[in-house]
């Protein structure tokens, strides 16, 4: 049975409503009719630059961090669904202050959780990453304990609680704040070399108006527990370069590999093997179900699965891999890439 109905929902919080997701997420709910959304983020200059650019009377702000109960209590009150976005995502901040990746990514995030429990939310879907995967950074590592912090409250409330918890994993999203595209653009407006790690590296390529479409799926379908991740495309760093080059007309801008930076991988992995032993192929989505076994022991160090289905991870290097080409089409799509294009083709 999928749980919650296909209910539209009439209020909704999101955490980190100020970030790439939570504007995106917002614009969409405010476009779908919803009766009232509200913002819990914690920079005010952001919240009132969103205000301005809004001046909708549906979307209310809460300034607010989720490290703080009293807040997360104060702005989920009377709201029946909640898309959790709040984190620290930024690989090396994390790296070199990982306490405080620890407070925000998994103590924000089972207050966000419990809070939504005790006010008996429908529905909370929270945001994760490919990086949670085979962590080797804490950011991943702090994300890997946040969906373990959701699972937990899922198994603890059980499959008839009145709150459906749920995670959404994706890979990499094109032009949020802080990713290598952009980062990539401003080198080639400015003249500068674009400085990539490894040329060689992987990763997936998935425009953000897929990660809102997987946080409805999730919304729309999720049983207790039950963890979704969009399948995506990925390329090379080196072709993703070169696309960009190509569409902005400069094939001979320098680049410059400057070596991995902190905890990289090669690839990214979205799911492991053993996740997707107990996975629901949904065409455009894997649903991983929740592990429901309390805390009996057995199950857990004397008894192992009677039958075991095998697979293969699913990460970056074998996924659909664009060429270039490929690469130059899903750019294409993204309105920030159309917009630089444009202002280059008026600047000439």
């Amino acid at each position: 049975m999928s749980s919650p109905e296909a209910k539209t929902p009439k209020r909704v919080l999101i955490t980190g409503g100020t970030g790439s997701f939570g504007k995106t997420m917002l614009r969409d709910l405010l476009e779908h009719g919803i009766e009232e959304v509200r913002v819990l983020s914690r920079d005010e200059e952001k919240q009132d630059t969103l205000r301005s650019e809004l001046r909708d009377e549906r979307v209310r702000f809460y300034i607010g961090d989720i490290r703080d109960r009293a807040a997360v209590d104060r702005a989920i009150q009377g709201v029946d669904s909640v898309f959790h976005a709040a984190a620290l995502k930024q690989v090396p901040s994390c790296e070199f202050f990982p306490n405080e990746a620890v407070l925000t990514n998994v103590v924000g995030s089972e207050n966000v959780i419990q809070s939504a429990i005790k006010s008996e939310v429908r529905s909370i879907v929270c945001l994760s990453t490919d990086k949670a995967v085979f962590p080797v950074n804490a950011m991943g590592m702090t994300k890997a304990l946040m969906e373990k912090t959701a699972q937990a409250a899922a198994r603890t409330i059980g499959r008839n609680g009145d709150t459906i918890i749920s995670v959404v994993r994706y890979g990499n999203v094109m032009y949020s704040r802080g990713s290598a595209i952009p980062l990539f653009v401003r080198q080639i407006k400015s003249g500068k070399s674009i400085t990539v790690t490894e040329p060689t590296m992987t990763r997936f390529l998935m425009p953000l108006r897929y990660s809102v479409a997987l946080v409805h799926h999730a919304f729309r379908h999720a049983n207790q527990g039950d963890l979704f991740i969009k399948k995506a495309p990925a390329s090379t760093i080196a072709d993703l370069v070169t696309a960009l080059k190509e569409l902005f007309e400069v094939p001979d801008h320098p680049v410059e590999v400057i070596g991995w930076r902190h905890a990289e991988k090669l690839y990214e992995t979205l799911a492991s093997a053993q996740e997707l032993g107990s996975s629901e192929d949904m065409g455009d989505y894997y649903r991983i179900m929740l592990d429901m076994r309390d805390l009996n022991y057995k199950p857990y160090f004397s008894e192992g699965e009677a039958e075991t289905k095998r697979h293969e991870d699913y990460h970056s290097h074998n996924t659909e891999q664009l060429d270039v080409a490929g690469v130059k089409e899903l750019l294409l799509t993204l309105p920030e890439v159309q917009a630089e294009l444009a202002g280059l083709a008026d600047a000439r």
